[in-house]
């Protein structure tokens, strides 16, 4: 073969790669994703202060010891703007913790303390359940570390469950994004800088449709065009629609503010959003196996 034959050949196999014809399957299992999440619903509504949300997080901190190579707890006090002391515990598990090139995955899983969207005036007092609202992200987070024990990543990825996004008000921002927050003020390491990072929020209803969020395009856009190939390559590309949507408060907007190239993967359009009604029942094994295809993915580029 001449040198120039040989050039061409890996040109198109590289750009075969590239289309997804070469893309390997994904051992991410919905299924499982789906009952992890049921299980962490079992605790009740997680607000932060509550016994459920103390046992919530004694959850995830115990299972993802059995899965990761570090878990590191940051615990803090939190004052609100009207004074009360909340207990706050954000949950970092790395993978590869000594790797200098690292992802960065964020989810939420406290849930609200109160409906403010239920339609029923009597409900809005209630804590929602928060099933797609933080519980789709752990059960996410979860089964991916199941994949990642069996078949370590080449790289390094740190897994931060992060507390307190759903507390406060938005709308003037007041006591919200108080994990995320608090993260990016203690960061792992004075030089910790991913190479991406992504936040996984609402992400199993089973009528996903998952556009790209404002903040996201504009300040991160190599991570949101890495992102959306990776999910065209996977034929995903009828779920992660390549339309840009509002700006949404979310918990990279702390990230982005230091500097780290964090975006929002979320689906805002979801009709139990901060409702009595986010329950189990709206999630879709179908849809975390397909954001879980993604997020795996993305670690073997």
């Amino acid at each position: 073969m001449t040198t120039f034959s040989a050039v061409l050949v890996t040109l198109l196999m590289q750009g075969a790669c590239r289309s997804g014809e070469a893309v390997p399957p994904s051992p991410f299992d919905g299924e499982r994703a789906l009952a992890y999440a049921r299980t962490f619903q079992e605790f009740g509504p997680r607000v932060p202060g509550t016994e459920a949300h103390r046992r919530a997080a004694d959850w995830i901190a115990s299972e993802m010891r059995q899965r990761a190579d570090t878990v590191i707890e940051q615990v803090w006090t939190h004052t609100t703007k009207a004074g009360k002391a909340l207990p706050m515990r954000n949950i970092l598990a790395r993978f590869r913790p000594m790797a200098d090139e690292r992802i960065l995955y964020v989810t939420h899983y406290d849930s609200r303390p109160a409906a403010e969207k239920a339609a029923r005036e009597a409900d809005r007092a209630l804590p929602t359940p928060g099933a797609n609202d933080g519980g789709s992200g752990v059960g996410l987070f979860l089964a991916l570390s199941d994949v990642l024990k069996a078949t370590p990543p080449t790289i390094g990825l740190d897994l931060l469950f992060v507390d307190g996004e759903d507390y406060g008000t938005f709308g003037p921002d007041e006591d919200v994004l108080i994990g995320s927050t608090y993260f990016a003020d203690h960061l792992p390491s004075s030089g910790y800088q991913p190479l991406f990072g992504v936040v996984w929020d609402m992400v199993g209803e089973a009528d996903l449709r998952i556009p790209q969020e404002g903040h996201s395009v504009n300040r991160a856009p190599e991570v949101v065009e890495r992102v959306w190939r990776a999910a065209a390559e996977l034929g995903y590309g009828n779920v992660f629609v390549p339309a840009t949507t509002f700006e949404i408060t979310d918990d990279h907007l702390p990230l982005l503010n230091k500097g780290l190239r964090v975006i929002d993967v979320i689906d805002l359009d979801y009709a139990y959003h901060h409702t009595p009604q986010d329950t189990i029942d709206k999630l879709s094994a179908r849809s975390l196996k397909i954001v879980g295809d993604v997020a795996w993915r993305l670690l073997q580029r």
